[in-house]
């Protein structure tokens, strides 16, 4: 275990607390006018899946796990979860649906994530920051519309909604951010 102050805690680091292991989901740091600056960190339990939400001085420190950190490729989804291959070794592991979360939605076949395991057991899976889509459906470009914030909405070769800008149009490959699934800018390829 290593010790780190609450400020240097990320989403995906694993914390040990009362000898229980948490995923950090969040990790936000406020920093009143007055007042001691504060570390707000949501967690999920590995053990049981509970989600708890922990307030820190920005000063304090907390208990890392030491976990591996490898990378995987995505290769499809099941019954069962989740199945990745790591490249180097071949060796295939399954991650449950529940660790993987909401971001089960940017996962494309092929695509190299980075899976932390603690004692050969998956606890968290992260996701490129960017990734690629096909826009397949939205609203034509109106005569006159400026680009200035206003967006329309757009479904993606993957199913997922999103928002994009009024000159994108179906068929336009698009950039987004797996953090929240927002715009960023078109393809360049």
């Amino acid at each position: 275990m290593v010790k780190v102050i609450a400020s240097q805690v990320r989403k995906g680091n694993v914390l040990e607390l009362e000898s229980q292991l948490y995923v950090v989901l969040t990790a936000e740091n406020f920093h009143p006018g007055k007042g001691t600056p504060t570390t707000q960190i949501d967690m999920r339990r590995i053990s049981d899946g509970v989600k708890t939400t922990q307030r820190y001085k920005t000063t304090e420190q907390v208990e890392r796990a030491f976990i591996e950190d490898h990378d995987f490729n995505y290769l499809y989804e099941d019954g069962d979860g989740f199945h990745f291959m790591n490249m180097e070794s071949y060796e295939q592991i399954q991650v449950p649906e529940d660790i993987i979360g909401d971001q089960k939605v940017w996962l494309k076949e092929g695509m190299t994530v980075r899976i932390s395991r603690f004692n050969e057991a998956p606890i968290s899976v992260e996701l490129p920051a960017r990734v690629v889509f096909e826009v397949v459906e939205t609203e034509p470009a109106m005569k006159g519309q400026t680009a200035t914030s206003s967006y329309k909405p757009a479904i993606l070769d993957n199913g997922a909604r999103t928002m994009v800008p009024p000159h994108i149009s179906a068929g336009t490959r698009i950039v987004l951010q797996t953090e929240d699934g927002s715009y960023v800018e078109r393809a360049k390829d």
